[in-house]
């Protein structure tokens, strides 16, 4: 790849570029710059992209080749992020996986994706022990000190100083995703080295550059996290990375690193906007806010736009890819309610049961096809096969297994997820429409609306609040204000007050948790 010295000329109309060769690019051109900052440590980019040859390096002379794959199971740190850009500079794949999944999903996970080696931190080696005996590859810790560390692991047979060049083509795995790690079957998603460059074409519009930092408090193992991730390095910009997510930490290292960019889950903008002491923060560096991977109500983008600098883009899409819509909520504060429209080259759709693309204004189930599109579900051909949909023409598009509308405008409104649509004595009722009614009551800090099981009507809604501090609202108050409120066909059977909802480390709300609660308590309802 002919990359020049000048930024400006890192032309992005190329059809393919590779993000180690663009971090390499920026080695070159301004090694001293921060490229990775986390606590009290930090890794210039001349130091980001020798550390990434030494692991590419010692990857080859351990045998794995350009195809292969390897495993990561940590939270996030400056020695995970090196381990996963030099196993991408050798060619080889790298499959993330959540700490927080049981160490028998885990498992399931590893054997699936078949690694060559596994990568584990302390908390996570030690939340392995259980199958340690049946991991299907060695183990090494990204501890630098521990005996079979980072450090000793590099150093070991004396590796060759730089690796043997790989050309790295775009269709190859760059990552195996795995969705529904908590529950359900895990399905490793395939993603290209042409998805991830997709993804860094679309991110240059929202000012990252030389003098962008963006402040990284989601888990590395999440596709949330990567599109911002990935396109702020191979732009020549500054990652500040939190090991944990805690709303006081979080603006303070905003104002510290005068942060430009961020990627956060509405779970977490509600939490940062509770603080008092919120407005004391300089956050006027900040250029783009972004938020994905759960639903954002109206209301919480109305707040961060009124009080926190710079603008604020929702984004709707997949891990698997198949279109995105994006809302630059500072663009259309009328919208706020709907996810945007789609994004340039993404082609979204909505079609019936039976497969029948529908017009604007009518609800149906999301499907989309665009230049990020996953590969497919790792050794699942026929997971893939229900993933798709295919027009009269041919194209290839991803379900999304959500439900929405496009308004006249083309802007598409979500209501839920198919598999949480509640049918109640034969209507359709969608949850997002309960709690954002719920939500106006002042008592109600949160909520989530599950179907449950009804002998009479076959499913019936059920809600689950967390109140707002002080409250003292009964459920059954809420329940008869609710209740008061909506037709007939959409009141709740029951409405219970819970400490928290519980979610996964990217903030959506578990919901099948929280009806597989209600029923070991209470069966089915009335």
């Amino acid at each position: 790849m002919d990359i020049s010295a000048r930024p400006d000329a890192v032309s992005l109309d190329r059809p393919f570029a590779a993000v180690p060769e663009l971090i390499a690019h920026w080695a070159t051109y301004r090694p001293d710059h921060p490229a990775l900052i986390q606590d009290q440590r930090s890794l210039s980019y001349a130091q980001l992209d020798a550390r990434m040859s030494s692991i590419a390096a010692a990857l080859q002379r351990d045998g794995l080749q350009p195809g292969d794959a390897l495993a990561i199971c940590a939270f996030n740190s400056i020695d995970y992020a090196t381990v996963f850009l030099g196993a991408l500079r050798a060619g080889v794949a790298v499959a993330p996986l959540a700490p927080s999944a049981s160490a028998e999903s885990l498992l399931t996970m590893l054997t699936d994706a078949s690694p060559r080696l596994l990568f584990v931190d302390g908390p996570s080696a030690q939340h392995l022990e259980p199958v340690t005996a049946q991991l299907p590859c060695p183990t090494l810790r990204l501890d630098q000190t521990v005996a079979n560390g980072l450090s000793a692991w590099l150093s070991d047979a004396k590796p060759e100083p730089e690796p043997e060049p790989v050309a790295i083509q775009p269709d190859w795995a760059f990552n195996i995703i795995y969705s529904s790690g908590t529950t359900g079957e895990p399905k490793g998603i395939v993603q290209s080295h042409a998805m991830r460059w997709a993804h860094v074409r679309r991110s240059a519009a929202y000012g990252y550059g030389e003098n962008a930092a963006t402040l990284i408090s989601t888990p590395l193992y999440s596709n949330t996290t990567l599109v911002a991730f990935l396109p702020t390095l191979a732009l020549g910009s500054t990652v500040v990375l939190m090991g944990k997510f805690d709303a006081g930490q979080y603006l303070r290292l905003a104002q510290q690193h005068r942060v430009t960019h961020t990627m956060l889950v509405p779970v977490q903008y509600q939490r940062i906007m509770a603080r008092d002491d919120f407005d004391q923060y300089d956050l006027s560096h900040f250029r783009q806010k972004f938020c994905t991977s759960a639903p954002f109500n109206a209301a919480l983008k109305a707040e961060v736009l009124a009080r926190w600098p710079g603008g604020l883009v929702d984004t709707y899409g997949m891990t698997e890819g198949g279109g995105t819509c994006i809302l630059a909520a500072h663009e259309h504060p009328d919208k706020l309610h709907t996810v945007g429209k789609p994004a340039e080259g993404h082609d979204i759709r909505v079609i019936d049961d039976e497969g029948n693309e529908l017009p604007k204004g009518e609800i149906g189930e999301i499907v989309g096809h665009s230049p990020a599109m996953m590969t497919g579900y790792l050794n699942k051909p026929e997971k893939t096969a229900e993933a798709e949909w295919f027009d009269p023409s041919g194209k290839r598009f991803i379900r999304t297994g959500d439900v929405g509308r496009f308004d006249e405008q083309g802007f598409l409104t979500l209501l839920d997820r198919k598999k949480d649509m509640i049918i109640s004595g034969g209507f359709n009722l969608y949850p997002s429409d309960l709690e954002a009614i719920l939500r106006e009551h002042p008592a109600i800090a949160d909520v989530a609306v599950v179907g449950v099981p009804s002998t009479r009507w076959g499913e019936t809604p059920v809600a689950f609040v967390v109140p707002a501090p002080g409250a003292t609202d009964t459920p059954e108050a809420l329940l008869d204000w609710f209740n008061g409120r909506v037709g007939k066909t959409q009141r709740l059977a029951r409405l219970e007050l819970t400490d928290e909802l519980p979610r996964s480390a990217i903030g959506k709300v578990l919901k099948r948790e929280l009806r597989d609660r209600y029923l070991a308590e209470h069966g089915t309802a009335a």
